[in-house]
């Protein structure tokens, strides 16, 4: 009897000694290839919105906590898109785009309206297509870029931008010229990534440019009250010349930039400190947890936090380039450098029109502003990344 209790518990330590070392090699596979600088960006940008979104969004206890369920959830879509490899991703890239597309289309013909926008469809819930094209679209044309490489010609580049346009026209139609900016960039910084040469690229920076400069010298002609824009809607209109001279209406349209440029401004060097922010707390801030939390940062934690703040983004920005260009192949090269850069797009367009350097588009601050589907697309966007970079430590090794 002794005997066979001797070894059973000799075989169950035998089972234990190598179940042991299996389990934890399907932990450590799981976690191999994780960027731990990568991650550690996001984190310190993730704790950074907790602390503004408590300060900014006390008043409204319950914004904190959602704030902090919808970074959780980001995390953790961010986490299993990271165990796709990119192979596998490619093959979401037509299914996603279409839907993407024909769920736009859903929009323009049965749309919800709302403050005079059409972007939402209800299919058994309210969603809002939009935001599917800023991962399909990079997906897309990666993939598209993918199946002809080493035999691109113009009419590929052609073919590629006609997949760009389509999405965008439906998005700026409705209108929500904050979200087809970010999907049109995506889109541009695949076709740049994957060869589009300069020739192409310049002349529309150059038109650009004269054009900023022919608005800013005709702004009292082309601002005039009874002045139409060709191609543009009035609340456009009225964007651009409230950017060129906020103070032609302080209390209404000027209102937004000018309190976010004092918030900023009354900041200073080290802040007013967490939680002291008058223009913040007075309710001098529209939307201050959401498209202005930024002012709402620097009021409170000043040039120096925003600084931090700054350096978070490029840091991000700049690791995401170095795992793109070590991408094990041009489907994942030209995704993950897409998707860095629409990171890029998002802190610089953001911080610009709360700076008042850019018209207020409505596009959030990457983990620090409130937003459930944004943040969902921002966790699926590092999690491409982290993908990449364990798909190319699984090559190495």
């Amino acid at each position: 009897m002794s005997q066979t209790v001797l070894d059973w518990v000799d075989n169950s330590a035998m089972a234990l000694s190598f179940e042991k070392p299996y389990v934890l090699r399907q932990f450590t596979h799981v976690l191999r290839g994780f960027d731990g600088q990568l991650t550690l960006a996001v984190s310190l940008l993730a704790v950074a919105g907790l602390i503004t979104m408590f300060a900014s969004g006390y008043a409204n206890g319950m914004r904190f906590w959602d704030h902090a369920r919808n970074l959780a959830l980001a995390f953790c879509i961010m986490f299993v898109v990271a165990q796709i490899p990119p192979q596998r991703l490619m093959t979401f890239a037509v299914p996603i785009y279409t839907v993407g597309l024909a769920l736009l289309v859903g929009v323009a013909l049965f749309g919800l309206t709302k403050n005079g926008a059409r972007r939402w469809l209800n299919v058994g819930i309210v969603i809002q297509p939009s935001e599917i094209m800023k991962i399909g679209m990079p997906l897309m044309l990666a993939w598209w870029f993918q199946k002809r490489e080493g035999q691109l010609r113009p009419l590929d580049f052609l073919m590629a931008t006609v997949l760009l346009v389509m999405p965008v026209a439906l998005i700026a139609k409705q209108p929500d010229m904050g979200t087809a900016i970010l999907v049109m960039a995506a889109g541009v910084y695949v076709l740049y990534f994957a060869g589009l040469g300069w020739k192409w690229i310049i002349p529309p920076i150059v038109i650009g440019l004269i054009s900023a400069v022919l608005l800013v010298v005709f702004e009292p002609l082309l601002c005039a009250d009874d002045m139409n824009w060709p191609l543009f809607r009035e609340y456009q209109r009225q964007r651009v010349c409230t950017l060129l001279d906020p103070w032609r209406d302080p209390l209404g349209k000027g209102f937004h930039i000018i309190q976010g440029m004092i918030a900023i401004g009354s900041g200073g060097f080290f802040g007013k400190g967490f939680m002291q922010g008058t223009q913040t707390h007075l309710d001098f801030i529209p939307e201050r947890t959401t498209d202005f939390i930024f002012a709402a940062y620097g009021e409170e934690f000043g040039l120096l936090g925003n600084l931090f703040l700054i350096t978070g983004f490029v840091f991000l920005v700049l690791r995401g380039l170095a795992i793109s260009l070590e991408g094990p192949t041009l489907f994942a090269r030209l995704l993950a450098g897409s998707v860095t850069l629409i990171f890029f797009t998002y802190a610089f367009v953001n911080m610009g029109m709360v700076s008042g350097i850019l018209p207020v588009v409505g596009v959030p601050l990457p983990f620090i502003s409130y937003g459930g589907t944004a943040m969902v697309t921002l966790g699926f966007g590092i999690g491409i990344l982290l993908s990449v970079a364990k798909a190319k430590q699984l090559v190495q090794s």
